[in-house]
């Protein structure tokens, strides 16, 4: 097989576990309420399943890379695979809440490796501009996913039953393995440094005891184990300071945060997708709950958003170049927020027309957004520090997916018990995660302008 061949395969390999993760993120969102009838759980309950998906990814991603170096790309991404398509087969297994729960963060283990040791393999197989061709290459396969994913679901659910949204991993994952086996190159690095799991351990228990603090039920008596969850995770990164002080090869380098602007785009990060990270998850059981659609038609709502987010790609680079990241962000930031809080206005009576509007000037909006985010977030870093920083911003990723879903539906729930409605307490919900995403403003106003870039960066969500 020739150079340029091999190189060919090693992007499909990487698009194809690029798609699958991509793919699973959202096409679960459209079945939701099928899953809980079948399940004898309520819908809202439901979040606990995309949560422990996601959270798992947040947990797991910073050891990929000391994986990959310590066994090997080919290894590490092969049992990525093969852990992912068994957590899919448990996923479609599941005859409760529970065990859907479990099985989906067996799904998270394998997820969590497929993007970051996919870049990793390609990285140290193509070189030069080369690289940023072949990222562009993997990041289509990143917006096929979403575009496919809701109404992909909606179609299995309707047609056959829920448990094809986790079937449907198991042939991709098939051809997978055997591509990895016959492609990737065993590149594992024998001095590699060893992991930092103290440091590990510690931001996994602030994640975890802060976002099991969100999602616990809004009862009194739970107010106090709630609030006794939060200080213990913000004991956890109060006491990863002086760890990372003290070691030689830190998790994460406190340097990361010299840089001014990535300290603001991660903070910014964090609050802007908590408040769209909960759309494609209370979307979707607006229109099926509230709204009569079937789960078909509800997936078939999220193309307009998916596809103007596909073409609005193309207008960042123009954009910041334009008007620079700090003016475009804080626009850009609004008009995510302003879609966000239009999404209440949806009713039965509500003309198509508009609710087309609304989601693809959210689709657009939030798309560049995630681009121009992640750009300016990593742009600042040294090369030394670029790999630590990426991690990092990954993590933080994943962590606001889940805290959105965990808030959003939360706030349905609070509201629906409060007023007795669950129309108004989709709206009121709608309201609030907007206004989150609007308060992200604030910190993006805080972004170094200077000096203003002279191209978008080609980060990929």
């Amino acid at each position: 097989m020739t150079r340029q061949s091999s190189h060919t395969a090693l992007l499909w390999i990487v698009a194809v576990g690029f798609f699958m993760q991509a793919l699973d993120t959202t096409i679960v969102n459209t079945a939701l309420p099928s899953i809980a009838r079948s399940l004898g759980a309520q819908p809202l309950a439901m979040q606990s399943i995309v949560v422990a998906y996601t959270l798992t990814m947040a947990l797991l991603t910073p050891a990929s890379g000391w994986l990959a170096d310590r066994f090997g790309t080919r290894r590490v991404y092969f049992v990525a695979i093969l852990v992912f398509v068994v957590g899919s087969l448990c996923c479609a297994s599941a005859h409760s809440l529970n065990q859907l729960v479990v099985a989906r963060v067996l799904q998270g283990i394998g997820g969590s490796m497929l993007l970051p040791i996919g870049r990793l393999a390609v990285l140290r197989s193509v070189t030069g501009e080369a690289y940023v061709s072949a990222l562009a290459v993997i990041s289509i396969a990143g917006q096929v996913g979403p575009i496919l994913g809701p109404t992909l679901g909606g179609w299995f659910v309707e047609s056959i039953s829920w448990h094809w949204i986790f079937l449907i991993n198991v042939p991709i994952g098939a051809l997978g393995l055997a591509a990895v086996h016959r492609y990737l190159p065993d590149d594992a690095i024998a001095d590699s440094p060893p992991f930092d799991f103290v440091g590990g351990g510690l931001l996994s228990l602030c994640m975890v005891a802060f976002s099991v603090a969100l999602d616990s039920p809004v009862e009194e008596h739970r107010a106090a184990v709630a609030a006794g969850l939060f200080v213990i995770s913000a004991l956890a990164a109060l006491a990863y300071i002086p760890h990372a002080r003290r070691r030689r090869n830190p998790l994460f380098q406190l340097a990361l945060f010299r840089e001014p602007n990535f300290s603001v785009g991660l903070i910014g990060n964090l609050v802007c997708r908590i408040g769209s990270s909960a759309v494609p998850f209370l979307l979707p059981l607006l229109m099926q709950l509230e709204l009569g659609y079937s789960p078909l038609h509800s997936g078939l709502m999220m193309l307009p958003a998916a596809f103007a987010g596909t073409v609005a790609k193309g207008w960042i680079a123009p954009l910041v170049k334009r008007y620079g990241y700090d003016t475009f962000l804080l626009v850009n930031t609004i008009l995510v927020g302003a879609s966000i809080v239009g999404f209440a206005a949806f009713s039965p009576g509500t003309p198509l027309v508009l609710e087309i509007a609304i989601l693809a000037v959210f689709g657009a909006c939030n798309s560049m957004q995630f681009a121009a985010m992640n750009s300016v977030t990593l742009k600042g870093l040294s090369i030394r520090d670029a790999g630590s920083g990426n991690s990092l911003f990954s993590m933080v990723q994943m962590l606001a997916i889940g805290l959105g879903v965990s808030i959003g539906g939360g706030l349905v729930q609070v509201f629906d018990g409060r007023f007795g409605s669950a129309a108004l307490g989709f709206k009121l919900s709608f309201v609030c995660v907007g206004l989150i995403t609007l308060a992200s403003a604030l910190v993006f106003r805080r972004l170094d302008a200077s000096p203003r870039p002279a191209q978008s960066a080609a980060a990929v969500r």
